[in-house]
């Protein structure tokens, strides 16, 4: 018989049907909004954020910010402490919201309640974000949000302002410019350096808490080019693509349930205080 336990740590077990999870996408048509329209440029912000995030971002760069930003360096904070502390960022990379942090953390966590979905996922929904609590400690946006991608290899034309990245270095050198680049073929995301970022950190600081379908949505959320545009398929492996499943039933819940209509914090605060004690301790290291 399956206990609790091997069933939270393989939540693939909980939901056979990914598709019965989704969030139902209306035809851009139908809606009032179309999301992640960087063509209408919502705000002036969002081209210029690219431009340097596609020039700055290079492999030696990446590298660079794992030895700098290894968890516990920061010191200790809990998960709504974090959360509070996180909450006068907007992000410059995001063209749907100008909402607050954590205004837009509890909306996706509770589109994911709404659902009736494991407590796991709510939990990932509500701190998916928290990496960016890296603008607080110094780093620039740039090196902070937006959408993330390999690097080491070429550049697909599936990443957003993609015609940016002739201002970056790596471009030049013919080694990082193939196909695989310097990796090889099926070696599993796992052996890929992502251009840096909010999802990379957490995924680090989160990773003795949660299932591992919870960390792919955390580690590869803003990774639109392979969860949205397919590509990179190339660098994947087969445990990879049955992830990113996952990460792609998720995306929805954080892209969709971007809204005018504001969460009632101190109204939610009980719930999910008790949710995080749940999986986190008191205070974990950042």
């Amino acid at each position: 018989m399956e206990t609790a336990t091997e069933t939270e740590q393989n939540p693939l077990r909980d939901l056979d049907d990914l598709d019965a999870i989704r969030i139902p996408v209306e035809p851009a048509e139908e809606k009032e909004h179309v999301f992640r329209d960087y063509a209408a440029e919502a705000r002036s912000t969002v081209r210029e954020f690219y431009r340097l995030n596609h020039t700055y971002q290079t492999l030696e760069f990446a590298r660079a910010r794992r030895q700098e930003f290894l968890p516990g360096k920061h010191g200790e904070m809990g998960i709504w402490e974090a959360m509070e502390y996180l909450n006068t960022l907007v992000d410059d990379s995001d063209p749907d919201t100008d909402l607050s942090q954590i205004e837009h953390l509890l909306q996706t966590s509770e589109a994911i309640r709404a659902k009736g979905l494991p407590r796991w996922f709510i939990l990932t929904g509500l701190i998916h974000d928290l990496g960016k609590i890296l603008c607080l400690f110094g780093e620039p946006q740039w090196a902070v949000v937006g959408d993330t991608f390999p690097v080491g290899c070429a550049y697909s034309d599936k990443i957003v302002y993609s015609e940016f990245f002739e201002a970056n270095p790596d471009i030049r050198v013919e080694e990082y410019q193939t196909t695989c680049g310097i990796y090889a073929e099926g070696c599993g995301l796992d052996s890929i350096v992502m251009s840096w970022g909010h999802d990379e950190y957490l995924y680090h600081v989160v990773k003795p808490f949660l299932p591992e379908a919870g960390l792919y949505m955390i580690r590869y959320h803003s990774f639109y080019p392979a969860h949205t545009g397919k590509a990179y398929n190339w660098l994947m492996n087969d445990h990879d693509r049955e992830m990113f499943e996952w990460v792609r039933a998720f995306n929805p819940f954080d892209l969709y349930s971007k809204n005018k209509v504001k969460p009632d914090i101190a109204a939610l605060k009980p719930y999910y205080e008790e949710l995080i004690a749940e999986f986190f301790p008191a205070k974990i290291a950042w």
